[in-house]
């Protein structure tokens, strides 16, 4: 087998690519089922939880059966590592966005892009502090609690602190987004999972 091949299958890439294309199925059919037509608003639960289910799939793939034989390699391991985040966050956001095509001003392709990428970001990070099993927890209580919260929020510090539930080109939702997709990213590039005990 070639490395290439060995490193998909350590890390399960042929289950979360699979995971990733079931969650972009779900969200086009659950898109479709909420009339979002009369009111674009009605988007803002695939818009939200979509990109969060998207990003724990890819937390998932984050794991390191080998954490040993990593930190001894003789190549570095972080231009795989950011290669394979970026490549799933990138897949993740062309599948997403033809659940919510049309109306990219309010709750369309933007936010769900938006989204994967500040959810992706959220997971990496915790997948280098809190490993890859765990990775989801802190993007999921997060996403959930703005859900909740956010409903009245409004102002220029709602629209970063809030910034899942954004609509549209919103900068300092998008700020927010990137942000934390690029220090998830070079976080978990330079630092790699958390070490964790074999998968039973």
């Amino acid at each position: 087998m070639t490395g290439l091949v060995l490193y998909a299958r350590s890390r399960a890439l042929p289950a979360a690519l699979a995971a990733l294309a079931a969650t972009a199925v779900f969200a086009v059919w659950a898109a479709g089922r909420l009339d979002a037509y009369l009111d674009p608003d009605r988007r803002v639960p695939i818009v939200a939880l979509a990109p969060l289910l998207a990003s724990a799939v890819i937390g998932t793939s984050l794991y390191a059966p080998s954490d040993e034989l990593d930190r001894t390699a003789v190549r570095p391991w972080w231009p795989r590592r950011l290669a394979q985040l970026l490549a799933l966050a990138a897949l993740a956001s062309v599948l997403l966005a033809p659940a919510v095509l049309g109306h990219p001003e309010v709750f369309g392709p933007p936010a769900v892009i938006r989204n994967t990428l500040g959810c992706t970001g959220v997971t990496a990070a915790a997948a280098a502090v809190l490993g890859a099993r765990l990775s989801w927890l802190p993007a999921f209580g997060y996403v959930t609690a703005v859900y909740l919260a956010s409903s009245g929020a409004r102002g220029r510090a709602a629209t970063v602190w809030a910034w899942p539930m954004q609509p549209g080109v919103q900068p300092g939702a998008w700020a927010a987004a990137l942000i934390a997709f690029v220090l998830g990213a070079a976080l978990y590039a330079v630092r790699g999972a958390r070490a964790e005990g074999p998968r039973g």
